[in-house]
């Protein structure tokens, strides 16, 4: 009942796990950095540069499992420096329309590939 869903359009896993993992309706969409996924190399500049990536390459993954960004139920966004908190939410408004996601945001000490930001969602097919 399991299907893993991969796009080239986004960064391939640098782990052991999946771009995303749907089941049913429901899409597990695994954690995302800034990584451009042509070179698989950081985002250069600013803070809202890499968080434009991340939503780039989060909107790859959903559209790869048959969705968009709006089809995000919850949304959890991990940042090195809490400080940027508006900016996310700045840059957030430019993706997602009401009804917004569900969402956290939370401060952690280092993120993979020295980044500072990641987020992880999930997301709910209205069909499947």
């Amino acid at each position: 009942m399991r299907e893993v869903i991969s796009t080239p359009n986004a960064p391939q896993a640098i782990g052991t796990y999946s771009q995303a993992v749907r089941i049913k309706n429901t899409v597990y969409l695994s954690g995302q950095i800034a990584l451009i996924p042509e070179t698989m190399e950081l985002k250069e500049g600013d803070i809202a540069e890499r968080i434009h990536q991340v939503f780039k390459n989060l909107t790859a993954v959903c559209e790869a499992a048959g969705g968009s960004l709006q089809d995000i139920a919850k949304l959890n966004i991990f940042l090195t420096d809490l400080s940027h908190f508006a900016t996310v939410n700045e840059i957030m408004a430019q993706y997602f329309e009401q009804p917004y996601p569900a969402r956290a945001a939370v401060g952690v000490k280092e993120l993979p590939k020295g980044t500072d930001v990641e987020m992880d969602a999930v997301m709910a097919l209205s069909s499947y």
